[in-house]
C-alpha cells in the first residue's frame, strides 16, 4: 500500500544533531573511518570519491537496493532493532485492544504469507464488486470519499493541516492528486527513456487487472483508460519547480465560491463523506488541476469512472495482498522505475508496515530500550551553539539591511526544537487490529489516520505534534510552526557518535541541526514569519538580493551532469542546497567556535578542519543504480549525494582552506563565483 503523507511545506534532510564535547578532546576519537576514504583519488578533483571512496567500494549494491548509502545503513540497524521490539511481542499473548496486541499481531498478519496467498484478491473483492455496482454518476462521490478515507485517492487529495496565512489554525485543503506515477513527466515528456516507462506503466496495468481477476478484455479498457485520465490530470499539474512557490499554490476560497466555480461537483456528498460538515472554506492549492479532475469527474463516461476507480483501488491495496501482486506491484514500482532487482524480505516489509500504521507506539518502544537520556541533553546544547552561530551570521551580513535582519533575528529566537520524541504520545485505543486481512489492518488504520487529521477542521493547531515518528532516521524543519525536529532515530553514527571529536560531531550532525535551521531561511522558508504565517517580512532590496545569490546556486546545479544529457534541476532542488550550503557554513563557524580555546590536535594524520569535511561527506557516502539517478533527478527535491557533497563544498571558503585547493583543482571555484548567502 502506498502511504499518503499531507505535510504543509515540511522540508526533509537525511541527518540530525551532535554534541559540545569541549573539556574531553583527549579522550574521544577522531570518528574517521580511514577505511571509507579512497585516499588515490585527489580532494580537489573529486572529494566525494577521496572521501567515501572506501565505504563504496566496500558496499556494493546488493540486488535489494536501487540505492544504498550510510543513511540506508543506519535505517536498517533500526530496523533490526525494531524488528526485536515487535518480535518480542509478536511472540506473546496479550490483552484484547493492548499496543502490545496489537503491535504483535499486526506483524503476524503481514508475515503471514501462507494466508496472503489463499486470500488473493479476496481481501479487495466486495470493494472492487461495489465500484462495479454504481449505476448513477451522483452515486461516485460518496464513494470515492469512502475509498480516500481507507488509503484509496484518486481525483483529488483533501486534507487537513495549518493555514499557512493563518498559521495558528487548521483548514481544509486541496491539493493535485490522481496519478500513480506522481510525476507529472512520466506522461508528458517525450524522451525515450520516459516512453519506455509508459509502456511499461500500461503493461504493468493490464497485468494488476489480470492478476485481479478481470479478463483480457476489461484489462485492455482499463489500460486506455487508466492512461487517458491519468495524461489529461498531468496536463493541468503544476511542476516541482512551480509548487515550490507557496504563494502561487494558496487560494484561499469560501464554500460558496468554491461551489460555483466547481459547480457539477458534489461537495455535501463527498465533503460528508470525510466526516466535514461544517466547512466554511478551503484552500485550493492548485485550482487548475482541480477544475481537470473535477471535468474528469464530470465528463469521463461511467463505466470509465468505474475502471479507473478500480485501477485505482488495485494499485493501493497490491502491496497488502498475494505474492503475485506484489511482485507485479515491485517490478513496475520498484524495479522498473528505480532499478531494484529483488524484493525487501518479508520481515522489513512487515516492520515498515506496523512502524508506521503503529507509529509512536512503536515510536515510545523504541525510545524506552534505544534512546540515552544523554543525547536528548546534548543535542540541546548544541543546538543552543548552532543558533548563536546563525545569528552571528546574519547580524554579519553585508547584503542585507538592517530591518530585514531584526526580522530574521526575531524568526530565529522563535525557533521551536524537538529532539528525541513528544513529550505525549498518541493513544491508539480507536484502532482495531483484526485476523481477518492485511488489506483490511491497513485500512482500518487508514480511517483512523484520517479520522484523525480531519477532526483538526477548523481547530488550532497542536504545535506539540510531531510529523515523524521517533524511529526515523531523518530531521525536518517546518514552516507553519517554525520548527526543526531531530527523532532519536538518527542520533547515531554516521551522524553523531558519542565516542568522537567535536570535529566529527559538528561535520555531520551539527550540518544536519544547521541545514534544518537554514530551512527556515531557504528560498520557501524565507517567505514564512518567525509565528509560521506565509507573509513578506523582507525590504524589497533585500529580497533581489537575495535572489541573486540564489541564483549562482540555480545556475551552479542546472550545469550538473548527473547522467549522459541529463542536469540536475537546480530550482527544484534550490531549497535543499541552499540548507546544505547554510548547514555546513553555520556548522563550521560553531565548530571554530567551540574549539576556540581548547584546539583539537591532528588525528588519523587528518586536521581537525579536514575531519569537519570528511565528516560532512561520509554521511552521503552512496552507491546509486542508474535507474535511480534518473529517478530522483526527476522527483527528489534534494540534490544527489554525490552533489550534495561535490556541488555544494567548493561554495565553501573553509573547505578550500581545510585541503589547499587552488586553481590548478577542478573543483576550485574562482571566489567571485562562489555563492554568498548565508
Amino acid at each position: 500500500m502506498k502511504a499518503k503523507h499531507y505535510f504543509p511545506l515540511a522540508a526533509f534532510c537525511l541527518m540530525t544533531a551532535a554534541c559540545n564535547t569541549a573539556g574531553k578532546h583527549t579522550e574521544l576519537t577522531s570518528g574517521i573511518q580511514l577505511a571509507n576514504l579512497d585516499t588515490t583519488a585527489h580532494p580537489g578533483t573529486d572529494f566525494y570519491q577521496y572521501a567515501c571512496g572506501g565505504w563504496m567500494k566496500n558496499h556494493p549494491l546488493t540486488d535489494e537496493y536501487s540505492m544504498y548509502g550510510s543513511f540506508t545503513q543506519l535505517a536498517e540497524n533500526n530496523n533490526e532493532q525494531i524488528r526485536e521490539l515487535i518480535q518480542d511481542l509478536a511472540g506473546g499473548t496479550h490483552q484484547q485492544g493492548s499496543v502490545a496486541q496489537k503491535v504483535g499481531d499486526l506483524y503476524k498478519i503481514v508475515m503471514d504469507s501462507v494466508k496472503l496467498n489463499a486470500d488473493g484478491v479476496t481481501p479487495i473483492r466486495e470493494e472492487l464488486n461495489r465500484i462495479a455496482a454504481v449505476k448513477e454518476k451522483k452515486e461516485l462521490y460518496p464513494l470515492m470519499a469512502d475509498l480516500y478515507m481507507r488509503g484509496v485517492g484518486s481525483y483529488l487529495a483533501l486534507y487537513v493541516a495549518a493555514d499557512e496565512k493563518n498559521s495558528s489554525m487548521n483548514a481544509v485543503q486541496i491539493a493535485q492528486s490522481g496519478l500513480s506515477m506522481g510525476e507529472r513527466d512520466y506522461y508528458l515528456a517525450d524522451d525515450e527513456a520516459t516512453k519506455k516507462i509508459r509502456e511499461a506503466f500500461k503493461a504493468h496495468v493490464q497485468k494488476m487487472f489480470r492478476l485481479a481477476g478481470f479478463d483480457e478484455a476489461v484489462a485492455q479498457n482499463a489500460v486506455q483508460t487508466v492512461m487517458g485520465v491519468e495524461t489529461r490530470l498531468a496536463q493541468a499539474f503544476r511542476s516541482r519547480v512551480e509548487l515550490r512557490d507557496p504563494q502561487a499554490n494558496y487560494h484561499k476560497m469560501s464554500m460558496e465560491d468554491i461551489r460555483k466555480k466547481y459547480a457539477s461537483f458534489d461537495w455535501d456528498a463527498y465533503l460528508g463523506g470525510l466526516g466535514l460538515t461544517d466547512v466554511k472554506e478551503i484552500i485550493v492549492g492548485q485550482p487548475a488541476s482541480l477544475l481537470a479532475s473535477v471535468k474528469e469527474i464530470d465528463t469521463l463516461p461511467l463505466e470509465q469512472q468505474k475502471l479507473y476507480l478500480q485501477w485505482k483501488l488495485i494499485d493501493g491495496a497490491a502491496g497488502c495482498l498475494n505474492d503475485a501482486m506484489v511482485e507485479q506491484n515491485f517490478d513496475f514500482y520498484s524495479r522498473t522505475l528505480s532499478g531494484a532487482k529483488e524484493m525487501r524480505p518479508r520481515w522489513k516489509r512487515a516492520v515498515s508496515f506496523v512502524s508506521s500504521a503503529l507509529g509512536e507506539a512503536v515510536g515510545q518502544m523504541y525510545v524506552e530500550k534505544y534512546f540515552p537520556a544523554a543525547a536528548k541533553e546534548r543535542m540541546v546544547t548544541l543546538v543552543k551553539n548552532l543558533q548563536e552561530s546563525l545569528g552571528d551570521r546574519i547580524r554579519n551580513l553585508s547584503w542585507m539591511g538592517d530591518a530585514t535582519k531584526e526580522k530574521a533575528l526575531e524568526k530565529l529566537a522563535a525557533f521551536r526544537v524537538k529532539i528525541g520524541y513528544p513529550d505525549t504520545w498518541k493513544s491508539y485505543d480507536d484502532l482495531d487490529i483484526k485476523n481477518d486481512s492485511y488489506w483490511a489492518n491497513a485500512e482500518r488504520a487508514s480511517i483512523w489516520g484520517m479520522k484523525e487529521m480531519m477532526a483538526k477542521a477548523g481547530k488550532p493547531v497542536d504545535r506539540e505534534e510531531w510529523l515523524m515518528t521517533p524511529q526515523t532516521v531523518n530531521a525536518y524543519y517546518n514552516p507553519t510552526t517554525n520548527e526543526i525536529c531531530f527523532p532519536a532515530a538518527i542520533l547515531q553514527p554516521p551522524f553523531f557518535d558519542m565516542n568522537a571529536d567535536d570535529a566529527f560531531n559538528y561535520g555531520a550532525i551539527g550540518v544536519v541541526i544547521g541545514h534544518e535551521m537554514t530551512h527556515g531561511f531557504d528560498d520557501q522558508g524565507r517567505q514564512y514569519d518567525k509565528e509560521g504565517n506565509l507573509k513578506d517580512w523582507w525590504t524589497a532590496e533585500d529580497a533581489e538580493r537575495f535572489n541573486e545569490r540564489a541564483q549562482v546556486l540555480v545556475d551552479f546545479f542546472d550545469n550538473i551532469e548527473v547522467a549522459p544529457g541529463v542536469h540536475a534541476n537546480g530550482k527544484m532542488t534550490l531549497g535543499e542546497n541552499i540548507a546544505d550550503y547554510g548547514g555546513l557554513q553555520v556548522a563550521y563557524q560553531a565548530f571554530k567556535k567551540a574549539t576556540q580555546t581548547q584546539p583539537l590536535p591532528v588525528a588519523d594524520g587528518l586536521t581537525p578542519e579536514q575531519r569537519f569535511f570528511l565528516a560532512y561527506a561520509g554521511v552521503w557516502a552512496n552507491n546509486i543504480r542508474p535507474e535511480m539517478v534518473l529517478y530522483l533527478t526527476k522527483v527528489d527535491v534534494h540534490s544527489l549525494g554525490e552533489w550534495r557533497v561535490n556541488g555544494t563544498l567548493p561554495q565553501i571558503n573553509a573547505w578550500y582552506d581545510a585541503f589547499q585547493i587552488n586553481e590548478a583543482d577542478s573543483m576550485y571555484l574562482a571566489p567571485d563565483k562562489r555563492a554568498a548567502i548565508w
